[in-house]
């Protein structure tokens, strides 16, 4: 018998090592015979149950890049199994024994409906060099059970991990995800981790950045056996159940040591507004003047003043948001005063933002450079200061021209004291705003701040803003209030 006819009748006993014994008849004079059966695509990917070929040719050896279990399966071809058959193993490895666990550790079962067992290779820390474990069979309980294939020219009695370099990454399956707003609400979702991962290499790591527009705990399951994924679940701590506010949280994967965030690297889990919005309400003119580059807001936020919390003013340069014709709150501003359609300018009828007219400087959006020491004004260095896409209003009903509802767009700012000390904050929040006398417009809301190494987390406060310079001094509040922090 040649080559290639062993390995077609090795196939055949492989794809009816599945079968009942009643799906096929053969000679029952073969003799028994167990060996490893590891198939592996064209790329390199092991196989595993339920997936099946009948024209991959069991391999001798892996080159393995993952730090993933590695499942090896181990068949037993015997026409007629009448009782359980145990097989021993032995592993051996040219490299340090703590990379690996190997389950079970030397002997494998197989039955007369179970002909297939499997060897489980977990890696429960990274290889510093490449080294390879050998896994061989050795003898069974039955001695008409003959150790490996019966040829000599692949036999499959041994078997040989190559560990490789390995490139550890992660990535969300998703990208959006969408919540009720209804606080102890809890929905899941997972990181995939494509090579798999270490447990100990990332229980203890920070690999998400957030910005936050609403307040949640995050938890996950224990990791257990599987490496390929972790289930985090996010539950609600509050309620967010205004329908004309859109509530938006954005959780990023950052890359950490030994771990590269590829593929869909972020994840945004919104409330969406319930209800329409009519561009003609347009309360972002109610805040800007796209004729004067040097329109301002006027605003006061409590803050600490020499120890004591205190309404404390500000004023910024504010700026309507441009919009693309398509954009369903685009409201034309311009049409240039020509018939051509294509050089009309339309704006955001419920954004606004703060930047300078023009130059490298920066503006004082929501008073921030009171809350900072020894910041840079350069834009080049702190152009959170400038927040170009700052404010989104919500008219009450979708159509009110008076008041709604305000959210501080959720996003990652970056101020510092020089190029080589700058900090991103995650800026959100959420109030009101309303027209509380003749052309007055009033906007309070809270703004949250969170960063780790400023402030330890996130802190907050109050703010009033105006689109006049004379407005009502707000009455005290009695809450405490934010210091300034040195960067």
């Amino acid at each position: 018998m040649n080559r290639i006819k062993i390995i077609y009748l090795v196939s055949i006993f492989a794809a009816l090592a599945s079968c009942s014994k009643d799906d096929y008849r053969l000679d029952k004079s073969v003799t028994p015979f167990v060996r490893f059966n590891f198939l592996a695509s064209s790329a390199g990917v092991p196989l595993e149950y339920p997936s099946v070929s009948t024209t991959i040719i069991p391999s001798s050896s892996y080159e393995n890049k993952s730090v993933k279990t590695l499942k090896v399966p181990v068949s037993l071809t015997s026409m007629d199994l009448k009782s359980p058959v145990v097989v021993n193993f032995s592993t051996a490895t040219t490299g340090d024994l703590d990379t690996f666990s190997v389950n079970p550790e030397s002997e494998l079962l197989f039955q007369p409906n179970k002909l297939t067992d499997t060897i489980y290779v977990s890696f429960d820390q990274r290889w510093k060099n490449k080294q390879a474990i050998t896994l061989k069979l050795e003898n069974a309980s039955n001695p008409e059970v003959h150790i490996g294939n019966l040829n000599t020219n692949s036999p499959n009695n041994v078997f040989t991990i190559n560990l490789e370099d390995v490139s550890t990454t992660y990535t969300f399956p998703v990208k959006d995800l969408v919540v009720k707003g209804e606080a102890g609400e809890t929905i899941d979702f997972k990181v995939n981790f494509p090579n798999g991962f270490i447990p100990s290499e990332i229980e203890s790591a920070s690999i998400f950045k957030f910005t936050n527009g609403f307040e949640y705990s995050l938890t996950h399951d224990d990791f257990g056996d599987n490496r390929s994924s972790i289930t985090y679940h996010l539950t609600l701590l509050e309620d967010i159940q205004n329908d004309d506010a859109r509530y938006e949280t954005k959780i990023n994967l950052v890359n950490i040591t030994n771990y590269i965030a590829t593929g869909n690297t972020s994840l945004t889990i919104v409330k969406p507004i319930k209800s329409q919005r009519d561009v003609q309400a347009y309360p972002a003119s109610k805040f800007t003047d796209p004729t004067n580059a040097f329109y301002l807001t006027y605003g006061e936020h409590w803050f600490n003043n020499n120890e004591n919390c205190a309404w404390m003013t500000f004023n910024a340069l504010t700026f309507p948001v441009v919009a693309t014709k398509d954009n369903p709150n685009a409201i034309l501003y311009s049409d240039r005063g020509t018939s051509n359609p294509n050089d009309d300018i339309y704006h955001d009828a419920f954004k606004i933002g703060f930047n300078v007219a023009s130059g490298t400087n920066t503006v004082n959006s929501f008073g921030l450079k009171r809350w900072f020491s020894n910041e840079s004004n350069s834009a080049a260095i702190s152009p959170g200061f400038n927040i170009t896409s700052a404010l989104e209003f919500f008219p009450a009903n979708g159509t009110s021209k008076t008041e709604g509802t305000v959210l501080v767009i959720p996003q990652d700012i970056t101020i510092g004291s020089s190029a080589t000390n700058t900090h991103v904050i995650a800026i959100s929040g959420e109030g009101t705003y309303k027209e509380i006398s003749n052309g007055l417009f009033e906007i309070s809301f809270e703004l949250k701040l969170t960063n780790d190494k400023l402030f330890g987390g996130t802190v907050s406060t109050q703010y009033r803003m105006y689109n006049n310079r004379t407005y009502p001094k707000p009455a005290a509040l009695s809450i405490p209030c934010p210091k300034e922090v040195t960067l």
